[in-house]
């Protein structure tokens, strides 16, 4: 069998006068593999082959009896989908060079053999120009669905083609005619060539065949039983195709000569020439599964159950680790929110009203659409109509964004945070003036009365909107500060505050749990009387706000609980000296205490602590060092207990339908935490009960990077004795 060889690659470079140019600017391709001892003769070939390539004429070819280019190109393709340029990974290819320079009119022209008389001479090269064009194509729509949504560029992913054309104006489908053409090609050489190596060549067809199918799915977005065949379907067929890939690596031969960083002098780019981004093929082929199986994962979004376990399902899907690819990251934005459809099918309206039934208003005469129909402008329902509708407006924008901020890099989530959380603030006193009117219009009835420092009492309403914005920008500062510890935006002398400003934001969204609760109560206690605001609905809304009352005051008790058992821990070791604080002559105290609170001085509800009332709860020293260490001891145990009461809730029950798996996993982690925060208390406790003969604690402390913790959100010093 005839194949394109490095004497090809090297002749196509000698054809391109690059051959000869200053390799100061280039990378030289990485050594060869050694053969193992005793088991073949070697010697140095290079000057012979030099001279043998200097005898060519210009077009002339020399061809050997193995293909071995497959796994360099697609190792080459996943490191693009790493976030490396093209002009490092795809682009340094000379064949695939060949085939888009000059850009093809016609896909006969789409060839690295641009003479039609000697294009369909050997099979093989029919064979590497479907599978480059394939990749092409393949790399072609990745690149376009990443363009159209939500990215970073340079910080997520490169999408600059450098004015190099990947097959746009071809179809997925004639390129899928051009791959089934070299198959039939692979079975008329089945009957005279190598089985296996046949048999290698047709799983990497079949591997870019199924990709290609797979990223041509995007097209019916809308349609959610065409996407979930068409994704879905032919990712679970790479995986099998993955695994014969994988098996027959070692029929193939590396082919340095066939890539050069040289051929970056000929894009469009200002940049001067930079190495080629090598993969091992067990890296790539890593990465490739892990994009499947991530690929795959995702459709499952696709399965709507409530607004909730939406919000969960991208939460844990996008904690993995490691992060799913920005394509995959790119294809979640997509179904979420194509055309302001949520999920290609829902409304925003729908989205929203159904979160707005499942905390704050089940069956409310508020979320209603009878009052749609309602023209007359005096009728109350036709005013709540207008008003629910002017509310809706204004939340839409900040409750995707959360969905939104939550398909970017873990980095940028934080960032993005920052400002969402502001959106939410803003939000909050038009909730609290649409409330009032809607009070009013409905004729709500006030809840439990509300005793005064000075003895008197006042009357408390359900204020609902208000109440829903509150928990979610509770949530989201929870959230700010937990990602902190887990990017390591914190030094370790820096972990008592934060604990201890997470302790206070989880007592806040506790205390406001239980305002709902008592709402709620109140709300579908009233809902048969005289003067019911509520409409007919199934026992089933009833049940559902109630179920999710309850998880939401569990995790934020368990919140609560773990955030104070770790500032009391931190506080007593730098105060035993078991940790010391280091010296930092070009800072102040306070000047960092106002750099971690940045993001959340704007907010008017909860005001953060000024740094005076910082610093005291922060040193605690009105209490002795056992004292905290018991209130450590205590608030772990109680965290231990919030936690296997919640690993044990159903998909339904914790709100993660679709992600119960990542969701329980999690959990675990957290439970573990609290296991090992209760045994460094214990410890340390010991170690002060028998110090040493010099008075000393015989015990050792180091704080792990989250990478090392048992959850990244929560740092539990790790404390070893020592003898």
């Amino acid at each position: 069998m005839a194949a394109p060889s490095a004497v090809e690659a090297s002749q196509y470079l000698s054809n391109l006068n690059l051959e000869d140019e200053d390799d100061s600017q280039s990378c030289r391709p990485p050594p060869y593999p050694q053969a193992p001892p005793g088991t073949i003769v070697t010697f140095d070939i290079t000057s012979r082959f030099r001279d043998a390539v200097q005898t060519l004429g210009p077009g002339e070819i020399i061809k050997d009896g193995f293909f071995t280019l497959l796994e360099s190109v697609s190792a080459l393709e996943m490191a693009w989908h790493l976030g490396y340029p093209l002009s490092q990974t795809v682009l340094t290819c000379v064949y695939v060079e060949a085939i888009l320079m000059p850009p093809p009119a016609t896909l006969e022209e789409a060839h690295f053999i641009r003479d039609a008389s000697k294009a369909t001479s050997s099979p093989m090269h029919a064979i590497l120009r479907a599978y480059c064009l394939g990749l092409l194509k393949s790399c072609g729509q990745v690149n376009f669905k990443i363009i159209n949504e939500h990215y970073y560029e340079e910080e997520d992913f490169v999408t600059n083609t450098y004015n190099r054309d990947l097959l746009e104006s071809f179809s997925v489908e004639a390129i899928c005619q051009v791959l089934q053409h070299a198959n039939a090609l692979l079975d008329d050489l089945s009957k005279s060539g190598p089985q296996p190596v046949i048999e290698a060549l047709r799983h990497r067809l079949l591997l870019r065949h199924t990709l290609l199918g797979a990223v041509d799915c995007l097209q019916y977005e809308n349609d959610l039983t065409m996407i979930r065949a068409l994704w879905q379907g032919p990712c679970r067929e790479a995986l099998a195709t993955l695994d014969s890939i994988k098996e027959t690596h070692s029929l193939g031969t590396p082919v340095p000569a066939a890539f050069s960083a040289k051929l970056q002098r000929r894009l469009a780019s200002t940049m001067p020439p930079r190495p080629i981004v090598h993969l091992s093929f067990d890296d790539a082929t890593g990465h490739l599964l892990r994009l499947l199986r991530d690929g795959i994962e995702t459709a499952n979004v696709l399965d709507y159950h409530d607004s909730q376990s939406l919000q969960t399902f991208v939460m844990m899907f996008q904690a993995a680790k490691p992060q799913p690819l920005v394509f995959v990251r790119s294809l979640l934005q997509g179904f979420l929110f194509k055309d302001m459809q949520i999920l290609g099918g829902m409304s925003l309206r729908q989205l929203l009203d159904d979160d707005l039934s499942i905390l704050v208003l089940p069956g409310s005469v508020l979320l209603d659409r009878a009052n749609d129909e309602v023209e007359t402008p005096q009728d109350p329902r036709f005013i709540i109509a207008e008003r629910m509708e002017s509310f809706r407006l204004k939340a839409a924008q900040p409750f995707l964004d959360i969905l939104r901020t939550f398909c970017q890099n873990r980095c940028r989530v934080r960032r993005t945070l920052c400002h969402v959380v502001r959106d939410w603030d803003n939000l909050q006193s038009d909730a609290d003036n649409m409330d009032q009117v809607l009070q009013h219009q409905t004729g709500e009835e006030p809840t439990t009365p509300r005793k005064l420092p000075d003895g008197s009492t006042i009357m408390t309403y359900a204020r609902p909107l208000w109440s829903w914005v509150f928990l979610y920008k509770l949530k989201l500062m929870e959230w700010i500060v937990l990602l902190g510890f887990e990017l390591e935006v914190y030094q370790p002398d820096e972990l008592p505050g934060m604990y201890y400003f997470l302790h206070k934001l989880a007592s806040v969204r506790l205390q406001h749990v239980s305002h709902i609760r008592s709402a709620l109560v109140h709300t579908l206690g009233a809902a048969h009387g005289p003067r019911s605001h509520t409409v007919p609905h199934p026992e089933t809304q009833a049940t559902r706000s109630l179920t999710f009352n309850h998880y939401e005051e569990t995790d934020a008790s368990v919140t609560t609980y773990l955030a104070q058992a770790l500032f009391c821990l931190y506080i007593a070791l730098y105060r035993l000296s078991l940790l010391q604080r280091p010296q930092r002559p070009y800072g102040t105290d306070e000047l960092r205490y106002e750099l971690r609170m940045k993001p959340f001085l704007g907010i008017s509800d909860p005001r953060p602590p000024s740094f005076a009332e910082f610093k005291a709860c922060t040193t605690m020293a009105d209490y002795s060092t056992d004292d905290l260490l018991d209130t450590a001891a205590k608030s772990a145990m109680a965290a231990k207990r919030g936690l296997e009461g919640m690993s044990r809730l159903s998909d339904k029950d914790c709100f993660a339908v679709g992600s119960h798996d990542q969701w329980t996993q999690r959990v675990k982690a957290a439970l573990k935490s609290s296991i090992a925060a209760g045994l460094a208390v214990s410890m340390v406790q010991k170690a002060l009960a028998r110090p040493g003969q010099d008075g000393s604690l015989n015990v050792s402390v180091e704080v792990p990077g989250p990478e090392k913790a048992y959850h990244e959100w929560w740092i539990v010093p790790q404390i070893r004795p020592v003898s």
